[in-house]
């Protein structure tokens, strides 16, 4: 795979996807490639405007794409619901989907209107949420993929069991790390338990080293000192949002993509390069850790994924 890219990408033809934050960075880009390789994609985000921009720009490069947008926002239970309904009326499967979307260091602590930390609650409750929701359309595929982002910021998580929304102590890379971390964590427990219960899905993992994102640039700290010189040593370190989402695709539709696996740049330190399998931390592997959180995702969402397999 050392130099695998989007022409390795088989046809995706009759294949149906659903991209998360997929109006920019790089759940467009990795949109935009599915799109390319004849998938049904649906592109979801927060905003209606840049959705249809998005698909406008997609549509410029491939004329015959079958895409549409949909409305979601992950920072919304009931938005996650809705989505799902909607999906589900309109599509007897899903073939794949890339829970992408997310939020990143917020300097204040902030709250979903369920009340979660903005942070763990976008970038992870919603896509536990979304994909529980998703599980029948999933079950009803031949071969279906669940790809998590996670990140390198990863390395650095815990999951606090005791301040899992950082009400009594709010750290901004803290909680995203955290955040970040169950991702991971999500993707290795759901793959455990398809393989237990049969619901015959894969799950995968995958990050996107240092990618030049809207996160990165519009993210908390920017126009700062450390700012001004990562911007300088960028060409060094980062690699374009396409060429970040290379392993996410790697992972969503590569023949040689494990279950269970986890993917990012081969390069140095995983900041940038090709798709290769990428480092685990051993926080990731607690597999008791690892089923708490599960519980805790379905206290805290409402949402089991045992009920809805039953009840598919």
């Amino acid at each position: 795979m050392t130099d695998w890219t989007t022409a390795d990408i088989l046809s995706l033809s009759g294949k149906t996807a659903v991209v998360t934050g997929a109006t920019g960075g790089l759940g467009y880009e990795t949109a935009m490639a599915l799109a390319g390789a004849g998938a049904i994609v649906i592109l979801t985000g927060r905003s209606d405007a840049k959705g249809l921009r998005a698909i406008e720009s997609i549509c410029e490069r491939f004329p015959n794409a079958l895409i549409a947008y949909e409305h979601l926002d992950l920072a919304s239970q009931s938005s996650v619901a809705d989505f799902a309904r909607r999906f589900a009326a309109g599509n007897e499967q899903l073939d794949l989907l890339v829970n992408n979307a997310g939020v990143m260091a917020l300097p204040k602590r902030q709250q979903t209107e369920d009340g979660f930390e903005m942070q763990l609650g976008t970038n992870y409750l919603g896509h536990y949420a979304l994909t529980a929701r998703l599980l029948p359309q999933l079950r009803r595929a031949k071969a279906p993929r669940v790809v998590n982002l996670s990140s390198l910021a990863h390395r650095s998580g815990a999951i606090n069991f005791d301040d899992l929304q950082g009400r009594h102590s709010y750290r901004p890379w803290r909680a995203y790390c955290q955040s970040k971390l169950a991702m991971l964590m999500f993707a290795l427990e759901l793959q455990r338990r398809s393989l237990a219960a049969g619901w015959g899905v894969t799950s995968l993992a995958a990050h996107p080293g240092y990618a030049r994102t809207d996160l990165i640039s519009n993210g908390p700290g920017a126009n700062t000192f450390q700012w001004r010189v990562g911007r300088l040593l960028q060409p060094l370190m980062s690699q374009s949002a396409a060429e970040g989402a290379l392993p996410t695709l790697f992972a969503a539709t590569s023949p040689g993509a494990e279950p269970g696996g986890y993917y990012g740049p081969n390069g140095f330190y995983e900041l940038k390069g090709a798709p290769a399998p990428a480092r685990i931390m051993p926080q990731a592997k607690d597999f008791a850790a690892a089923a708490m959180l599960w519980d805790v995702s379905a206290t805290l969402t409402g949402v089991s994924f045992d009920e809805i397999a039953v009840a598919a």
